[in-house]
């Protein structure tokens, strides 16, 4: 196989995520009103309570509204990558996922082109819901736009590759729902998402053991960070090294067959 075929498979598999995107309105509509509303109504009870938050690179002081930000950034992330293993389970129950694979190209090429084109797909989300937040009021440096895409691609591919992972261990698709639920939001409040890290630690020491350990508190520290062009290494290393372990996993653990094996027990 050559350079040109691989890059061939690429950009039919990141058109048809696009093309899914756009005909999918109520997907981007979703994924959108969520954080607007965690950012207009979450944030206004919350602000009273902490008042302001403190971001270490600068050990000054913030709005809650700015705060937040990074952490509606990873909620985007994390229920678009949710969003896209569930549509791999469909994908698989139905064939067309093992018509994919079927293909001369490395299964893991196939599956690790998929991720990406779910983790580009993502930042236009990402983007959507920057440009709607500049109107208020939350601008931070424009340069932090620049360093936030890179940090935002690596978390919107570890995300989904943690989709990918949970899609491989699922064996029906009317049990993805409630895994994903079960998922996520442990995943997002047993997070920095909303809440510093040592306000945590003022409350409960375990809960912030929990929180500092959690790799969505490293996905949304590394965008926090870059979002004012700082980069914080830990979170940096933390998210390097999960996505490789968890897309080694997930490209080991799924195999498309299980689709067609119902499929062939319920004739």
């Amino acid at each position: 196989m050559t350079p040109i075929q691989y890059g061939y498979c690429f950009h039919g598999i990141l058109y048809r995520e696009l093309l899914r995107f756009v005909q999918q309105r109520s997907r981007f509509l979703s994924s959108l009103v969520r954080p607007l509303l965690w950012l207009m109504v979450f944030a206004a009870g919350f602000r009273a309570v902490l008042g302001v938050a403190i971001i270490p690179p600068y050990e000054t002081y913030i709005t809650y509204e700015v705060y937040i930000t990074p952490g509606l950034l990873g909620i985007i992330l994390l229920f678009n990558g949710m969003q896209g293993s569930l549509s791999m389970v469909y994908d698989r129950e139905m064939g067309s996922m093992r018509v994919l694979l079927t293909s001369p190209l490395p299964r893991a090429f196939v599956l690790v082109s998929k991720l990406l084109a779910l983790s580009l797909v993502s930042l236009f989300q990402v983007a959507a819901f920057l440009l709607v937040a500049w109107f208020f009021e939350i601008r931070p440096p424009l340069a932090g736009y620049l360093t936030l895409i890179p940090a935002a691609l690596l978390a919107a591919f570890m995300l989904a590759a943690m989709g990918l992972l949970l899609s491989s261990l699922i064996r029906q698709l009317e049990n993805f729902a409630g895994v994903m639920n079960f998922v996520v939001f442990p995943l997002f409040f047993l997070s920095s998402a909303l809440y510093p890290l040592w306000k945590l630690r003022e409350s409960s020491e375990w809960l912030y053991t929990i929180s500092a350990i959690n790799p969505f508190t490293h996905a949304v520290e590394l965008m926090r960070f870059a979002l004012y062009g700082q980069l914080n290494l830990t979170s940096l290393w933390v998210c390097l090294g999960l996505t490789l372990v968890i897309t080694f996993a997930a490209v080991r653990g799924f195999n498309p067959r299980r689709g067609l094996q119902k499929v062939k027990a319920g004739a």
